[in-house]
């Protein structure tokens, strides 16, 4: 933990509100500025004990914060250094080393994900016995989308029309397993607008899921595996349709930083979100109406940590016949944050459920998402009252636009076709 850092900030309480565990609770040590005290007592010897951590834990690393602070604190780089430091000093119950050891040893690599795919049906059966034996299991159940069908995409796509860019795409981990439609359909948008995409195969983690919870060493291990992906592809920037993996692969060079080879290499490699490089571009293709009403959700990972919001609604908003509407607390957290709906699943049932609130009160009937993690919490959550909304990603909704088709998220009956 940085102690520079720490004293960036002055405790104003700025941040209090915009803070999911602190709208929860109310409790002080559950706000930025009251985890910040804590790291500034570890800094000045205060072990790490396990209510500190428990409180550390608690936090989504939403970055919410980070964009409420007038003071310019670095929330975002103390929390992930509290984190790695966490999971050096603490030695969390076995039960827990279990749980996290599975989800650490399955997510971030797509083969494992694949494989697992033929046994959600018995998974789900078997639910309410996982959940018993540890609250984690039975919430990794209830997220688990149904899977899309599997869509191998080619190592690359021509550009339609006159070539304007050649790109590179990230696949990603549950992205690639469970939500493969929003992959073919960024590939088909890219290519629309011009750009000839390269997918290389292969692909693994980017790491952000182990950077996110303090597992250093292991993403920079998949962060280096990425840069060489992409490097030997030929292609310097490279086009992510997940926030919270295109977060991460644009703080490469920190996370590389005691190696300036690394470092160097991270920086020549450019990453851009599908809607930022989509807006960078400008539009060629032909938009065709797509008659919709639809609540569009900002990921953390791409509203706080990058910085981009308006874009996706510009693009949103430039097909014809479809009405946008933000939902309301539209910068609190779902409950999502990488793997936080699994290891604190009670916080982020009730982020969940506060969401799916939010959005049944837009009315809307289709819910556009950036971030797989988000798009299984929201989904689930508004399951469990019994009711569900129609859920696709921004590219799947420019793709159905760009090729004039209806598209399966609004055909099926019900949202039953998730994505």
């Amino acid at each position: 933990m940085d102690p520079e850092l720490i004293k960036d900030c002055v405790h104003c309480g700025f941040c209090l509100p915009s803070c999911p565990t602190y709208v929860l609770w109310g409790e002080e040590m559950d706000s930025p500025r009251g985890r910040i005290h804590l790291m500034s007592q570890h800094v000045e010897g205060t072990p790490i004990t396990p209510e500190m951590a428990g409180h550390f834990d608690a936090c989504l690393g939403c970055m919410a914060c980070v964009t409420a602070c007038p003071s310019g604190v670095q929330y975002d780089r103390l929390i992930e250094q509290t984190r790695a430091e966490v999971e050096r000093e603490h030695v969390r119950e076995p039960r827990e080393r279990a749980v996290r050891g599975l989800v650490f040893g399955l997510f971030p690599y797509p083969r494992r994900l694949r494989a697992l795919r033929p046994t959600l049906g018995l998974a789900r059966r078997l639910q309410p016995l996982l959940e018993r034996a540890h609250p984690s299991l039975g919430a990794m159940i209830a997220l688990a989308p149904t899977p899309g069908r599997r869509q191998r995409l080619p190592g690359r796509v021509r550009a339609v029309g006159e070539r304007r860019a050649v790109v590179g795409m990230l696949t990603g981990c549950v992205q690639n397993e469970f939500f493969p439609q929003v992959n073919a359909a960024t590939a088909r948008v890219l290519a629309m607008e011009g750009c000839e995409v390269v997918i290389p195969p292969h692909q693994g983690c980017c790491g952000a899921l182990s950077v996110h919870s303090g597992r250093d060493d292991q993403a920079r291990r998949f962060a280096k595996r990425t840069i060489r992906t992409f490097e030997r592809a030929g292609v310097d920037t490279v086009v992510v349709n997940a926030a919270g993996c295109g977060s991460s692969m644009k703080e490469y060079a920190e996370l590389l930083a005691d190696s300036p080879e690394w470092a160097g290499r991270a920086r020549a490699l450019r990453t851009v979100d599908l809607a930022e490089w989509l807006a960078e571009l400008g539009p060629v293709a032909e938009r065709h109406p797509l008659p919709v009403t639809v609540a569009y959700h900002d990921a953390c990972h791409l509203a706080h940590a990058q910085g981009i919001r308006a874009q996706p609604r510009e693009l949103l908003r430039g097909i014809p016949g479809l009405s946008l509407r933000d939902i309301p607390e539209s910068d609190l957290c779902c409950g999502s944050a990488g793997t936080y709906n699994i290891f604190e699943p009670s916080a982020a049932r009730d982020l969940g459920d506060r969401k799916a609130e939010r959005v049944r009160s837009t009315g809307a009937q289709l819910l556009v998402s950036a971030n797989p993690g988000c798009t299984m919490q929201i989904a689930a959550a508004m399951r469990r009252p019994g009711g569900e909304i129609r859920v696709a990603h921004t590219a799947e909704v420019l793709d159905a636009s760009l090729r004039g088709v209806s598209p399966s998220f609004l055909d099926a009956a019900g949202g039953k076709s998730r994505s």
